[in-house]
């Protein structure tokens, strides 16, 4: 592919696909454009190997055709949990759960003895996550760096501890749904962390917000789906955007995705660069440590989960009286 865009002809909408072996000044341009202009993008000849995909892949369908008893001993329902294996997703303020089965990993990196927490079977389950997450987060990360390129950042600023936590590692299942009106895979949302990447399925079912309406995602084979998450918007002061996206179902056909999540530290600052700051441009965001961000996005209503106020202890007060 010579393009770093797919040509979007008028009227429609369709992600901007960024070939990561072109040359490095027009891909950090292109991030930084698909960041302002749409906020998701699909990158291809990113690193992940064909293999890796496929090994991946394979081993979510074992995982998930586990008898019931295989997998109970890594059920739960505790959020703050790092290695869990659950039913539908929850918001404390709300109770709903929604259509999915979902294995989320705790991934340190190197990953060393933090693969002993997950679970041994199907077989080679631990060893293929490694490979994946280990190739996926490099590819994360040298896209960070790409961005801070193109935004005049220094090329490691996201190094630390804003990109320095374990990557959160989720195998995501929706199976056909009996009901599409009224179950809904996942309800819309932002994400809560910096950088997502998500390895699709092939069966449709994301979807994200453009000007009001609801688009599907059409992924490219071995492509990634790229999202900022909200502390990547507080740090770039709104110049970036976390845009709100949902999983819809089907009744016909069971969807499985891969998502990688970039995380900061706990006791991370998040808060606008100042290379983004100005008499012009003042913070329009309160700064937070990123462990209470955190907490006040897991118990906001769906509708609440973009929380992009500069004063988040109102938010929090406001939660409070609701529960």
């Amino acid at each position: 592919m010579g393009d770093l865009h797919e040509s979007i002809p008028e009227g429609v909408v369709s992600l901007p696909v960024i070939d990561l072996s072109l040359d490095r000044d027009q891909v950090s341009r292109a991030i930084l454009d698909a960041g302002k202009n749409i906020g998701f993008f699909q990158v291809i000849n990113h690193g992940v190997t064909e293999q890796a995909m496929r090994d991946m892949e394979a081993t979510c369908r074992e995982f998930f055709a586990l008898p019931a008893e295989d997998k109970a001993a890594f059920y739960s329902e505790d959020n703050k949990k790092t290695n869990r294996y659950f039913s539908g997703s929850t918001y404390q303020t709300g109770g709903n759960k929604y259509w999915m089965d979902c294995l989320r990993l705790g991934c340190s990196i190197p990953v060393g003895d933090s693969k002993n927490n997950w679970p041994d079977k199907p077989q080679n389950l631990r060893e293929v996550i490694e490979t994946f997450t280990v190739l996926t987060r490099d590819m994360g990360m040298e896209l960070l760096r790409l961005l801070c390129d193109g935004m005049g950042l220094r090329t490691d600023y996201f190094d630390g501890n804003l990109g320095g936590a374990d990557v959160i590692v989720t195998l995501n299942h929706y199976p056909a749904c009996p009901d599409p009106s009224t179950m809904i895979g996942l309800p819309p949302h932002c994400d809560r962390n910096l950088l997502s990447l998500l390895l699709p399925s092939t069966v449709p079912g994301l979807q994200f917000s453009h000007n009001g309406q609801w688009i599907d995602v059409q992924p490219l084979p071995n492509a990634f789906i790229v999202n900022f998450g909200l502390p990547l918007e507080v740090v770039t002061n709104g110049m970036l955007k976390s845009i709100e996206h949902r999983v819809v179902t089907n009744t016909t056909m069971a969807r499985t995705s891969v998502g990688t999540f970039i995380t900061p530290t706990k006791d991370c600052l998040i808060t606008p660069a100042e290379e983004f700051l100005g008499e012009e441009n003042p913070p329009r965001y309160h700064a937070v440590n990123y462990g209470d961000f955190n907490r006040i996005h897991s118990i906001a209503k769906h509708g609440l989960s973009s929380v992009k106020t500069t004063d988040l202890k109102k938010i929090e007060e406001s939660l409070s009286t609701q529960t």
